[in-house]
């Protein structure tokens, strides 16, 4: 079994800094991801355009060169697969972690292809692998998706988006100007999210204030049959003829993965991991939490940009206590 100073869960911008990192100041250490390189950026849409500019995504030290004001998926995509090669980081993909157990070295650390001990652990496995549940009857019909992808699927369908947040508009827009026979937005709040991006809000607003996207605003969608949805209004419950729905209602960290290492959260809203703003790490010593995790509930608060210092403070504590022990 492969004894190592650090494991890393999670092979996405944060994960692959830390294990920069690591290597930097002479540590051992694995990268291991459920899925593939930077699996969460792969899974976004398409045609996705980050809010951040390119040099605020860079780690390691490796210019991030875009031929557009904001990158793209396929841009970061291709750096993030620069950035791993150029580092020679050490990553084993499609790769779960199934159990964490604590022991007098460390951890030992039981995967799908091998089990390793190590004397730390990094979880940065983020949030997008989780998306909320409507909890309605019908969610689990194939015609239902919590990811939007394209929107060529949807050319000349009835297309219902759930959600006011960046990923709800951006799929109700694209799919409107790609040929959707009608797009329905289904709203919690009384408003679009202020929170859009200041280019796409307008945009959105003002389909909606032309009738050309309809927007249920107060409403939640009750029910998803095969070929229409309920929708809760202020005024009433309607039914509408329906085809698909893109239920873009966001999405949550693994709180089973974290509860199984014994890693605490706040009992308040938003839910968020217990860990030392310090340090990084967990009420588990030696557990160390990185990027949008922390957040927990709160998948706004913690980007690529803000959260790449999470590194090194992580591994200037590991260094510390080092020093402290020997």
């Amino acid at each position: 079994m492969q004894n190592i100073d650090v494991l890393i869960i999670g092979a996405g911008p944060i994960g692959l800094a830390c294990g920069i990192k690591a290597r930097s100041i002479g540590l051992s250490y694995l990268i291991v991801d459920k899925g593939t390189l930077v699996n969460s950026l792969y899974h976004y849409p398409f045609s996705m355009t980050f809010f951040s500019t390119s040099d605020k995504l860079e780690i390691g030290g490796v210019p991030f060169i875009s031929h557009n004001p904001k990158p793209t998926r396929m841009e970061a995509l291709e750096y993030y697969r620069r950035v791993t090669s150029s580092h020679k980081l050490n990553t084993s993909l499609y790769n779960t972690v199934n159990k964490v157990e604590k022991n007098e070295n460390g951890f030992k650390v039981n995967t799908d292809k091998f089990d390793v001990q190590a004397e730390n652990i990094i979880v940065a496995t983020g949030f997008y692998d989780l998306p909320h549940k409507l909890g309605i009857p019908g969610e689990d019909l194939p015609k239902v998706t919590h990811y939007y992808k394209e929107a060529h699927p949807y050319f000349d369908m009835k297309l219902a988006v759930v959600g006011a947040a960046n990923s709800a508009v951006d799929a109700a827009l694209e799919c409107f100007r790609k040929g959707a026979k009608e797009v329905t937005m289904v709203i919690r709040e009384e408003k679009i999210r202020e929170t859009v991006k200041y280019w796409v809000k307008p945009d959105i607003e003002n389909r909606i204030k032309e009738g050309s996207i309809k927007a249920y605003f107060d409403s939640e969608l009750k029910a998803i049959r095969e070929n229409e949805i309920d929708i809760k209004t202020p005024e009433e419950n309607i039914t509408i003829e329906n085809d698909f729905v893109l239920a873009m209602t966001g999405y949550e960290p693994n709180y089973e993965l974290l509860n199984n290492m014994g890693v605490e959260k706040r009992d308040e809203a938003p839910f968020a991991p217990v860990y030392d703003a310090k340090t990084m790490e967990t009420n588990v010593e030696g557990i160390y939490l990185a990027g949008v995790i922390c957040g927990g509930m709160e998948t706004n608060k913690w980007f690529i940009e803000n959260s790449r210092v999470h590194a090194d403070i992580i591994m200037g504590h590991i260094k510390n206590k080092r020093l402290v022990i020997n």
